[in-house]
């Protein structure tokens, strides 16, 4: 399946002890659609090298793409040491490298008051795919009229919440209420609000994974949030 994307870009970095690997979109949220940690042609990273550290092409460790999508999808930017990737050796003796490939994808953010109904909404045959929500508080001014200056002074105020995707991904159009009884009360006496971040795909164009309900939401997700608001 393929993805709508604002544009497609590719990212190769040498495994040396340091590197870094990074993922960036100057508009809309990465969507990791494929990446390799070993090494499939005898060119790429080869400089300074053997002929025998270069010889094995068919070299590929399991479980890369995975890795790169529970830690870099939806954000604007990702940086990944390659030792972070680096948890067995598929081929000893050959000189690898981390190959990934990812879509920028167009990010609506969206956000309700508490007692609010928050609405999701996809033009045409497009459908929602949530790839971050959370019910708390992070600054003093978002949903802040008319509130008491204790009710808005905890900004460490954080719960990241499945229950939008669950509820909505897959789907042309989603209504939810930020409310504590429906995501918990994770700090009393302050007033909170939802914030959430979703894609609108074509049908047929939604990667099979998009529809798990075992997203992981990182600890970047508030400060990718802080990001984007103008």
């Amino acid at each position: 399946h393929t993805v709508t994307a604002l544009s497609t870009e590719r990212v190769i970095t040498c495994d040396d002890l340091y590197n870094v690997h990074r993922l960036s979109c100057d508009s809309g949220v990465i969507s990791v659609q494929t990446a390799l940690y070993g090494r499939t042609d005898s060119e790429t990273c080869s400089q300074g090298r053997t002929t025998d550290q270069l010889s094995n092409t068919k070299c590929s460790q399991q479980g890369t793409l995975d890795f790169l999508k529970r830690s870099c999808d939806g954000k604007r930017v990702c940086e990944i040491n390659t030792n972070a990737v680096r948890t067995s050796d598929p081929c000893p003796g050959i000189y690898k490298y981390l190959d990934t490939t990812y879509a920028c994808l167009f990010g609506v953010h969206a956000v309700a008051c508490e007692s609010s109904i928050l609405n999701l909404h996809c033009d045409g045959q497009q459908v929602i795919f949530v790839y971050g929500a959370d019910y708390g508080r992070h600054d003093q001014t978002t949903c802040s009229f008319q509130r008491s200056a204790s009710h808005v002074q905890n900004v460490q105020c954080s719960g990241p919440t499945t229950k939008v995707a669950e509820r909505c991904n897959g789907k042309r159009s989603c209504a939810i209420k930020a409310s504590n009884s429906e995501f918990g009360d994770s700090c009393v006496d302050t007033y909170k609000y939802l914030e959430v971040d979703y894609v609108c795909h074509g049908k047929s164009q939604v990667p099979l994974g998009c529809f798990s309900t075992h997203i992981q939401y990182v600890d970047e997700h508030r400060r990718f949030m802080s990001r984007t608001k103008p």
